[in-house]
């Protein structure tokens, strides 16, 4: 099996034809099944013909599938082709029945069951593939191509606190997306989950071990390219770039957030994604090391509130530090030096990540703005915030916490800026992230927007905010909360001034 996903000999994603998410070759694997189940109930005279051409067609799939690789979601398609294929030829290659020598062959109610059982093989395959789809990441809208690179930075002053080594200091992983020159069709894109096949894998048997699903469920997620050039070279024009620090949610990863990222990226923005060790999914050091989450709830919902807490203020930590070091990036002999304008940066993140965000644009000047990308703000209230915030909320469900959204609402009233939160329509938690791409589309899971849908309006609904509060503004500039409304019902709040439905 294809423990990489379906991918062609150079390292691309193998073209997919719409709807179940299928390469033409495993089409065709599903087709010749389902022919040579269908053989059986053709007239007699049509039989041997038919049973010919559908093994010839199936062999022909199958070996296909071999030279490019088997996913996991095509097993059953070709093991209830497999099974079907002996019952089929033999019949079609007997020698001709010697006259008065009876000739034995299955009766049709006999058949049915059998029948039935190789449909129902065959037919796993395409619900498979549909439910967990190859990623096909959304072409970025802007005027740029998009380059990215990680780079690890620790800090000299800030011991380690998830181990007892007091030499230990804290380290972080960054991935940047930035606006890159374009580069020659051809180029081979980034890997989605890691910067190699391996950490790939490390990272998607980590995801999927964190919701207590088997690591091959995630193949294509570990397979998958993205939009991004890894290490192209900054575009020449553009200017300086202002900055977006993203924190992904608690047992997440830095790449969680592809499409968002590649999207503000190929409008002028750099991202600078965070790794946070021992919180986030899996983190492959430098040195080899593989960091795995050691963060888990009890039960008890003070005492997870308590610890949702701690770990949301090193997750502060780790943004301010890394702003710090984009700052000494920018200003040192780098291929981005002089281009990453952290006087116009922003903190986001998404769940846990969304409350860091809060946190480290309230207690660094530096932040400019924040967005919270339904992240329960964990901690303190205070200091009240100084920032524009943009909340992205999914709408409330039974199983949402009832403490959420006053919580919530309580930290954008106090804020001394605007403040805008979009509540959208058909959302779900982890809408909010690139899971609609390839987890399977049920609401509870991902919302009712859409595979690309969801990423894009959240990307939209991102970059609307931060063009607004982050870029020089123009006299005719659309006021973030005319531009927000297209996006879901919006609430803005306002300094000294109850809250304000807009849209």
């Amino acid at each position: 099996m294809c423990r990489a996903g379906c991918r062609s000999q150079d390292g691309g994603v193998i073209e997919t034809i719409a709807g179940p998410s299928m390469s033409p070759p495993e089409f065709l694997a599903v087709l010749a099944a389902l022919a040579l189940l269908a053989v059986r109930w053709l007239p007699p005279a049509a039989r041997p013909r038919a049973a010919v051409a559908a093994a010839g067609a199936f062999v022909l799939a199958a070996a296909l599938l071999g030279v490019l690789g088997v996913r996991w979601q095509l097993v059953p398609v070709l093991a209830g082709g497999a099974l079907a294929l002996p019952f089929v030829l033999a019949p079609a290659l007997r020698r001709p029945v010697v006259p008065g020598r009876p000739a034995w062959r299955a009766r049709w109610w006999s058949a049915v069951p059998a029948t039935a059982a190789g449909v129902g093989l065959v037919a796993a395959g395409p619900v498979a593939a549909w439910a967990f789809a190859v990623p096909v990441f959304p072409v970025p809208s802007g005027p740029f191509a998009v380059g990215t690179r990680v780079v690890q930075w620790t800090d000299p002053e800030r011991p380690e606190t998830f181990t007892a080594d007091p030499a230990d200091r804290r380290t972080v992983v960054v991935q940047l997306w930035y606006p890159a020159r374009k580069m020659p069709a051809g180029t081979p894109r980034a890997r989605y989950l890691g910067r190699t096949a391996a950490e790939a894998r490390t990272v998607a048997d980590a995801l999927a071990g964190a919701v207590k699903l088997p690591g091959f469920l995630f193949d294509d997620a570990a397979g998958a390219r993205t939009r991004s050039v890894p290490d192209a070279p900054p575009a020449d024009g553009g200017g300086r770039f202002p900055v977006v620090l993203f924190s992904p949610g608690s047992g997440g990863a830095r790449t969680q957030n592809t499409a968002w990222a590649e999207e503000l990226a190929s409008h002028g923005y750099l991202v600078a994604a965070l790794d946070h060790p021992y919180d986030s999914a899996a983190v492959l050091l430098d040195d080899g090391r593989t960091v795995r989450t050691a963060t888990s709830s009890t039960g008890d919902r003070d005492a997870d509130q308590r610890l949702a807490a701690e770990w949301t203020a090193v997750r502060a930590a780790d943004l301010r530090f890394a702003l710090t070091e984009l700052t000494a990036l920018d200003a040192g002999t780098d291929p981005l030096a002089g281009r990453i304008d952290t006087g116009r940066a922003a903190a986001a993140g998404h769940s846990m990540g969304g409350a860091a965000a809060l946190q480290a644009a309230r207690q660094d000047a530096r932040f400019a703005a924040a967005v919270d990308l339904d992240g329960f703000p964990h901690g303190p209230a205070d200091p009240a915030l100084h920032r524009p915030v943009l909340a992205l909320t999914q709408e409330p469900t039974p199983a949402t916490d009832p403490r959420y959204l006053p919580r919530l609402t309580e930290a954008l009233a106090a804020d001394s800026a605007p403040s805008y939160r979009v509540t959208v329509p058909g959302a779900a938690h982890l809408g909010f992230t690139d899971a609609p791409l390839y987890l399977p589309p049920l609401p509870a899971v991902v919302g009712t927007l859409g595979r690309t849908a969801s990423p894009r309006l959240t990307a939209a609904a991102t970059l609307a905010f931060l063009d607004a509060v982050l870029r020089p503004a123009p006299a005719d500039r659309t006021h973030p909360a005319a531009a927000l409304t297209r996006y879901g019902s919006l609430t803005v709040h306002r300094p000294a001034a109850p809250d304000a439905p807009a849209g």
